[in-house]
């Protein structure tokens, strides 16, 4: 089924499709999705299917077609938590211990459609997926398109930092400083991390400190490295905390929540402002020590 035409009025020089029609669609908002939906062969030229390399004329007619239903999707039958909910995307409070999504069965990715409603919307994808991801020890809010359009405009949004983000952490030591701003590079890339001192917890000699950071990139694990780059490693972080590295993952529990989120709705005129309660695991970890 055609969901986007556009006619071809005006070039002011020869193009080739993968140039021209980066823009023209408003479910395919940059070049890397454009090519992937050529080569999906979900682009048509005057109902033939296009290739990337096409030259496009005055008068031609450049058609977006549905993808195509994927019949034998796994469903992972896990209950989640479903916060908001409309025809274009849902946010999730998302389990840890589960990947977002990969190649294996037990994602969350596998788990949302049976857990969401099918968009009635004619761009629907076939089913629900992440725009963003967190970590399998992560748990939290988790935004997930429901069509075409929403999952550009959302994936636009992160892109152009219009997403407002908020973690909490419990970390080993005690954070002197009430507010710092982190710059250091993850994998060779820019990343920032705003870190809140929000209490501090002693237990005999052991200090922690509960921290809301705010992130304005989401460099993979940026979190948890930026975090124990400077001592203060995140509870139970068995990749960056030298104290556990020869711990077992899933003996430990992490102590990191996605716990905000704040933007527009960029189809409706609405603010999407989410917050979560702290995990037991938080608030148990959190009255058993003496509050500094």
């Amino acid at each position: 089924m055609i969901i986007e035409r556009h006619l071809v009025q005006s070039l002011s020089q020869e193009m080739r499709l993968q140039d021209y029609a980066v823009h023209i669609f408003e479910s395919i908002q940059t070049k890397s999705a454009l090519k992937k939906a050529i080569k999906r062969g979900q682009v048509l030229i005057n109902n033939k299917v296009a290739y990337t390399g096409d030259w496009v004329k005055v008068g031609y007619e450049i058609s977006l077609l549905q993808p195509q239903e994927k019949s034998e999707r796994p469903i992972f039958r896990l209950e989640i938590k479903v916060l908001f909910e409309d025809d274009y995307f849902a946010i999730i409070d998302k389990l840890p211990g589960f990947p977002t999504n990969g190649n294996y069965f037990k994602t969350i990715e596998n788990a949302l459609s049976y857990n969401l409603k099918s968009s009635v919307l004619k761009d629907k994808l076939s089913y629900p997926q992440p725009v963003h991801r967190l970590d399998n020890p992560t748990r939290g809010l988790l935004i997930c398109a429901k069509t075409m359009h929403a999952k550009s405009k959302l994936s636009q949004l992160f892109q152009d930092h219009q997403v407002n983000k908020v973690y909490t952490a419990i970390v080993k030591g005690h954070f002197e400083t009430q507010k710092l701003l982190i710059k250091d590079e993850v994998d060779n890339k820019e990343a920032f991390t705003e870190v809140l001192v929000d209490q501090h917890f002693i237990k005999v000699n052991d200090q922690f400190t509960v921290l809301k950071l705010f992130p304005t990139t989401g460099r993979t694990h940026q979190l948890r490295k930026h975090l124990a780059g400077i001592n203060h490693p995140i509870l139970g972080d068995v990749l960056y905390d030298p104290d556990l590295k020869n711990c077992n993952e899933k003996s430990q529990r992490l102590y990191l929540q996605a716990s905000g989120l704040n933007f527009e709705h960029p189809f409706k005129d609405q603010i999407i402002d989410i917050n979560l309660d702290l995990p037991k695991k938080f608030s148990k970890f959190i009255t058993s020590y003496k509050k500094l």
